[in-house]
């Protein structure tokens, strides 16, 4: 039996990079995927043992959000897994943080997440998964990144919060938390900035969108039942060693 059998999962930022692997991922391992984006139309295929629905959302829109998740409640009745992974990474140092910048970012990366979290929770069984994307940004200073690693230390807050309030419903909530990925916004960085950050991880690489998708797997299958309100690093002992 596949591994999320049976199960009605949402992918919040589900198109192409990280989120799209784990949408492709989880559908290959037999659940029925909405993943939403910005950007594309929708469409249905049929991956594997499951089903991936791409959907029309603009996260950041609250009400389009509420819509979205009362288009899912309709249609297959409940959610079971919710992964939060859309985001969005600009470049300000302290001297150049404008208030658009700030507002951007939060309301993508943090905003957006807190009412995902909130809509996808009122239609969860007890006994659900919540993985939420974040970033080893969380913990590390990198210069120009302030306010994006801000965001994250957000994201790495709430999941322990909501992991305490969760609890007696047995809703389990875990970040899983990449360095550098090799994605399509990686491959716009330099040739320069790449090889830079290549040599701050002990591997020696960057990561696969595929490696934080088995990483996002197992925190929101039963093979991480006695797991909640943790962080998992999927970053090559960049920030851990």
């Amino acid at each position: 039996m596949s591994t999320l059998s049976g199960k009605i999962a949402v992918v919040i930022g589900g198109h192409g990079g990280i989120g799209g692997a784990i949408a492709e991922r989880f559908a290959a391992e037999g659940a029925t995927v909405y993943a939403t984006s910005r950007r594309g139309d929708e469409w249905a295929v049929e991956l594997g043992a499951g089903k991936l629905r791409a959907r029309h959302v603009d996260a950041a829109d609250v009400t389009a959000l509420a819509s979205f998740f009362e288009a899912v409640s309709s249609e297959a009745g409940r959610v079971d897994v919710l992964v939060v992974n859309a985001g969005i990474s600009e470049f300000a140092t302290l001297d150049d943080v404008r208030e658009d910048h700030f507002d951007r970012t939060f309301d993508l990366n943090v905003r957006a997440l807190l009412f995902a979290a909130q809509a996808a929770t009122a239609i969860m069984p007890d006994g659900g998964s919540i993985v939420l994307v974040g970033s080893i940004a969380d913990a590390i200073g990198t210069q120009g990144y302030g306010v994006y690693g801000a965001t994250k230390a957000a994201v790495r807050s709430f999941a322990r919060t909501w992991a305490n309030e969760l609890a007696p419903r047995n809703i389990r909530v875990n970040v899983v938390a990449p360095g550098p990925t090799d994605t399509a916004m990686m491959a716009a960085a330099s040739e320069e900035a790449r090889k830079a950050l290549t040599k701050l991880i002990p591997l020696g690489r960057m990561g696969r969108a595929d490696e934080v998708a088995s990483a996002a797997l197992f925190l929101a299958s039963g093979q991480s039942s006695f797991i909640t309100g943790a962080e998992l690093p999927v970053d090559g002992g960049m920030a851990q060693v």
